[in-house]
Formats: structure tokens, sequence, C-alpha cells
């Protein structure tokens, strides 16, 4: 059991590097990057939608990366507002990861994209734990998914910087608790910032086009109590780690041992992020007109 959680934190450390250095040059050319996060059929993709239509019309340079397991649906409603976009088909993966996400940019996304919005694939489990070297991470839930989705999936809801509600013109109709859904996030989630939303009605438009540009341009960000309590495991890990290594002399063979059975482990893993790349490219499609 140790190994498997080993071997997972290893990948999720390779991802935070990969992660890091996408941050890194994104920022420098002054690409602002805003991942979304949620079920499926919770309105994301027609709020953004309408989000993009709206940075169109304030001038804001803005592009759209959609995930998805198959079908190119999404892509084609979101290049209806005629901003730059792109599907990505993960062929049965659950979640993006920075280094797949670096490759999908390189050489399509223009170079004066302000802001790139990340539709995840539909899920508030596997894209939890993966950084994509965003500015701002954002958790959609509507209002028919019920007021207790933030303690069902706390690892989403609380890392999140900005809790988005979609579908609000509904609210009434399936009853929905607005003061229970916020006492929920606020449990997990101490200070974040709610937003109501209905893409068809219009209620919150634009709020989370304008968090996008005020993340970009440093200010208003919320930094979650989850997101420091995770930097502060991570690093006294890395002590722990350090400090067996400099008194575990007696269990040099186990260690030798062990090391070649990870080995083993990391060429299967990396077996899989070449069957994964291989895959991915033949489905990759830009669906979206230039401005």
């Amino acid at each position: 059991m140790c190994r498997v959680v080993d071997l997972r934190q290893a990948v999720l450390a390779k991802n935070d590097e990969a992660a890091q250095v996408l941050r890194t040059e994104l920022t420098a050319r002054g690409t602002t990057v805003v991942n979304l996060l949620s079920s499926p059929g919770s309105g994301k993709t027609a709020l953004l939608e309408r989000e993009l239509l709206l940075a169109r019309e304030r001038g804001v340079p803005v592009a759209a990366l959609t995930a998805d397991l198959a079908t190119e649906n999404d892509a084609l409603r979101l290049a209806r507002s005629g901003v730059p976009v792109k599907q990505v088909l993960t062929d049965g993966l659950c979640h993006l990861e920075a280094a797949m996400l670096g490759r999908h940019l390189d050489g399509w996304l223009p170079g004066d994209t302000r802001l790139l919005f990340v539709e995840n694939v539909g899920n508030l489990v596997c894209p939890a734990g993966y950084d994509l070297g965003e500015s701002l991470r954002v958790v959609l839930a509507s209002v028919t998914e019920g007021e207790d989705k933030p303690l069902k999936y706390p690892t989403a809801f609380g890392l999140a910087q900005l809790v988005v509600v979609t579908k609000t013109d509904i609210a009434r109709a399936v009853e929905f608790d607005e003061a229970a859904f916020r006492a929920n996030v606020e449990q997990v989630n101490p200070g974040v910032e709610v937003v109501l939303t209905s893409a068809r009605a219009g209620e919150g438009l634009g709020v989370l086009l304008d968090r996008a540009l005020a993340a970009g341009a440093g200010t208003g960000t919320h930094t979650p109590v989850m997101a420091r309590r995770q930097h502060e495991q991570g690093h006294a890990h890395e002590q722990g780690h350090a400090h067996g290594h400099a008194h575990g002399h007696d269990h040099e063979h186990d260690r030798d041992h062990d090391h070649d059975h990870d080995e083993d482990l990391d060429l299967d893993l990396d077996r899989d992020r070449d069957r994964d790349r291989d895959h991915d490219h033949p489905h990759v499609h830009t669906v979206a007109q230039t401005r």
C-alpha cells in the first residue's frame, strides 16, 4: 500500500513540476489559465460560451480548450463565440495533465491570448488532484446537483479559488437551498467566493471573466486552506524522506530490491503515457476561427 501511495505522490509531483513550468511560460507571454472543473451536465459549457462572447465584445483576447472522452460537441458550441477553440479527446483518460495540456497548446495558442479557459473533463474526482498551470481554479455546480455536493467532493471544492453555482433560473423549481450550499462550501473551503449564475437568464454574467482578469493581474485570488496544508504536508514528507535515507544504512539491500520494483512501475507508467500520447494526437481538432 505504501508503494502505491509513494508512486501516486511521484506522479503528482512530476505533474506539479510540469505545471509550474507551463505556468511560468504562459505568464511570461501574458496568458492566464483558468481551470474549470465540474460534474457532467453542470452547465459549464453554456456559461463558458456566454463568457467567451462577452470577452470578445470587451476586446479581451481569449481562447478555450475543452476536454472530453468523446465527441466534439462542446468545442462546436464554444466555437460559435468566434474565439479560438480546441477540442481534446482524452481517449478514456478522466482528466487533463499539465504535460498533456502543454503539448496541445504548442503551435496552436495565439500569441496575444490574455485568457485561456480550460474546460476539464466532466468529473470532480480525478481532475481535482492535477494542477494544469492555472492561475485560477474554478469549481462549478448546478442547482440540480444538491446542496451537499461540496461535502461529497471535498478535494475539488476545497482547492477551488472560486465556486460558481449554475442554472439559478430553475433554483426555485428544484428547491435549491442556497444557504445550506454556502454553509457546506464554507466548511470545506473557508472564505472562498460563491457566485450565482444563469447562462439562460444572464444572472452573474461577466463575474467569471472579471475574476479571471483579476487573477491575471495578480489581485484578489483566494488561497484555500487545503492548498496550504497540502504544501506543508508535502514539505514535511520530503524532509522525512531525506531523513530516512540518511539514517537507513542497515536496510540498503531492501532499498535496492524495492528500487528495482519502482523502476518497473515507472517504466509501466512511461509506457502508459506514451500510449496516451499516441492516442491523443489523432483525436485533436481545432474547430474555431482566428480573430
